[in-house]
This record gives C-alpha cells, structure tokens and sequence, in this order.
C-alpha cells in the first residue's frame, strides 16, 4: 500500500506541497469511498437476507423418504427431485425407428394448436398497433423537456404508471367480464399495458434528444406539433423501432398465457393440459412458443438493422 509523507516545512506555494494536499484529498476520499462501499455491501446483505426468509429460501418443511416414514428436510434439496420429475414427465419417448409416428402422437393436436397459434401472434400484433400508437401520442407529454406544462406533465406520467403496473392478466380478467371471453379481451389488456411500457420507454428516450432542432423549428413559426413532428420524431424513431419490435416479442409471450383466463389465445391449450395432468401437451405447447417466439426475434432483428441502416454498413 502507498505511503503519502507530509512536509509541513514547505510552502503552501511549492509544488511538492500542492502534490502533498492533492495526496492528501484523495487518501481521505478513498477511505470515504471504501466507507459508502461497507455500508452498500452490508444494506445489501441484509435486504437480500430478509427477501431470502420471506421467499421461504429457508423454510423447513416435511418429506416422504423412500422407505415411507417421514422426516424434517430443506425446502430447496427437497424440491429439486420434484421438479426433476415434473420435467421427466414432460419429456416425451421418440424412437429413431418411429421417430414419424412419435411426433405425430407428441403433436396429436397440431391443427387446432396452429390455429391458435396464428390466432396468438395476432392478438399481439393488434396489442402492439394499439399500444404503440398509445405510448407514443402520450410519450410528448410525459416527458419533462417537451410538456405543455405540468399539470399535464403529472396527468400523463400517472396514466402511463397506472396502464403498465397493472399486470395484463388482470386487465384481461376484467375486459373478459367486459366483453365476455375471446380475443377482443387480450387485445385490450395487452394493449393497455403496452401503452403504459412503451410511453415510459419513449418518455425517456424524448428527454435525451438534441433540443437545438426544436429550437430551430420554433424560431420558424412552428407550433409545439412541428417541433414534435420535424424536431423530435426523426431523432427518436431508432430507438421506437428497436422498443416496438422487443415489445412484440414480449407481447407473443403474453398472448400465449392471458388465454389462462378466457381471452383467446393458446393460453387455453396450457390451462387444458395442466389441469388434465398431460404433461407431453404442455412440452409440445412450449416448443411451439420456443420456436415462435425465436423466429420472430430474429425476423425483428434483421428487420431493425435493415431500417436503421446497420445491415448495408456490415
């Protein structure tokens, strides 16, 4: 570890004695800084100690030993071969001699699953459409550099916290009692989340843009529209595009499970098969959703790079 010596005999002037203070100041603020590290790391134990016991990381509780008698043991070792077992039984028996017959029984329901299917990937194009348009007219006046005031600064960001706390399957328990069960009430719900997601996500991406082309826009003649439309647009629109395509993705994963609760979807599929014990169906269900939601990501990544110009570059 250094040593830092201290002259008191020299000057406040000379240079060494600068150096000297300068050593000084940084000896103390490492050791303040070493002091703020202490006491993070010790407020994040604690806090993870205390979300560990809630969460029942700690709990004990009793188990069936292979013998039949009964006996105190972790939770976590104890589960473990549960939920081996939950997934052994999902897996299904393919035989390279039978291998057309097996996948044929793994996915005996294949048609009504691909209907579902499409009928899922629309239920969260709709959701997007809407909640893209949503979040990105309310996305202006929720951010801090670019509203009217700030009344309606306040209004907008508490609609938008409102619209994306509240999870989609609640939104979609409700427009289910609205609207009755079908696609209508997942279209809704995944909608309205999405338009409080996005509008917090373009929000953001508002407040850090260059404020000189508005500026520009403004000394023109331009209303608050032009400046939105010539000054903001053109320099947000990457990053609307690259948040639209990931919410996409995030949205095919939502339809796939608000149908749990009657609104549309393959989510029906998922109750049907876990309530009826048929392990195999929820596997097969999952690497259908496995291998949409892969194409999609990857169809939205090449077509962000293509829009943004990134692909020509490469």
């Amino acid at each position: 570890m250094a040593t830092f010596t201290y002259f008191p005999d020299i000057a406040p002037g000379h240079p060494r004695a600068t150096i000297t203070a300068f050593e000084r100041d940084y000896a103390a603020r490492r050791r303040q800084a070493r002091l703020w590290w202490a006491i993070g790391t010790a407020i994040f134990l604690t806090l993870f100690m205390w979300t560990s016991w809630l969460g029942d990381f700690f709990k004990v509780t009793q188990v069936t030993l292979p013998d039949g008698s009964r006996d105190w043991r972790w939770i976590i070792p104890a589960g473990l071969p549960r939920l081996g077992e939950y997934v052994e039984k999902m897996i299904p028996v393919l035989r390279w001699e039978t291998l057309g017959a097996d996948l044929a029984e793994w996915f005996w329901r294949w048609k009504t699953w691909a209907a579902l299917l499409l009928e899922t990937v629309l239920i969260a194009f709709m959701a997007t459409v809407f909640g893209v348009v949503g979040g990105l007219l309310l996305s202006f006046p929720a951010s801090r550099n670019l509203a009217p005031n700030r009344a309606i600064l306040w209004i907008t960001r508490r609609y938008l916290e409102i619209a994306r706390t509240v999870p989609e399957l609640v939104f979609a328990l409700i427009f289910v009692f609205c609207f009755s069960v079908g696609p209508l009430a997942g279209v809704l719900a995944i909608g309205l989340h999405t338009a409080g997601a996005l509008g917090k996500l373009y929000s953001e991406a508002n407040e850090n843009i260059d404020m000189r082309p508005l500026d520009g826009v403004k000394a023109a003649g331009g209303t608050w529209f032009d400046q939105i439309r010539y000054g903001v647009v053109p320099q947000v629109l990457p990053n609307v595009i690259s948040y639209t395509l990931l919410r996409f993705e995030i949205n095919v994963r939502a339809s796939s499970i608000i149908g749990y609760v009657g609104a549309g979807g393959l989510g029906q599929e998922f109750r049907t098969a876990m309530s009826l014990q048929e392990y195999t169906d929820l596997s097969a269900l999952f690497v259908i959703i496995l291998v949409t939601v892969t194409v999609i990501d990857y169809g939205s990544e090449r077509l962000r790079h293509r829009i943004i110009g990134l692909g020509e570059r490469a």
